[in-house]
């Protein structure tokens, strides 16, 4: 002897919407809810996370470029005046310069 309600007369109220089914009628639905059977709702796939794995840090058997030197040779900069066809930026042979000077601080 069963100690649960089965036949035609048990009935179950839906978690979802508070109408009453037949127990045989109602569903679990992934999210735990006991729900009618018009009411169920399959679990959207969106919702399970994608297993992916790390990517690669290195190469294997790496190759250096040949011929860096003529590439490094070029300072490529903004020419924002112009604006030729290869949308302004431009080779340039500017020679890197800097200067270390003092700063004087007056407080009034």
């Amino acid at each position: 002897m069963s100690k649960y309600a089965s036949d035609r007369w048990a009935y179950g109220i839906s978690d979802r919407s508070g109408f009453r089914y037949r127990l045989k009628d109602m569903r679990k639905e992934w999210t735990g809810f006991l729900v009618g059977k018009d009411e169920w709702e399959a679990k959207h796939p969106q919702l399970d996370p994608i297993r992916t794995r790390p990517d690669a840090q290195a190469l294997r058997n790496p190759r250096p470029e040949q011929d860096l030197s003529e590439q490094r040779s070029i300072q490529w900069g903004w020419n924002p005046v112009g604006m030729r066809n290869d949308y302004g930026l431009t080779p340039n042979d500017l020679p890197a310069t800097g200067e270390i000077g003092t700063v004087t601080v007056v407080v009034t």
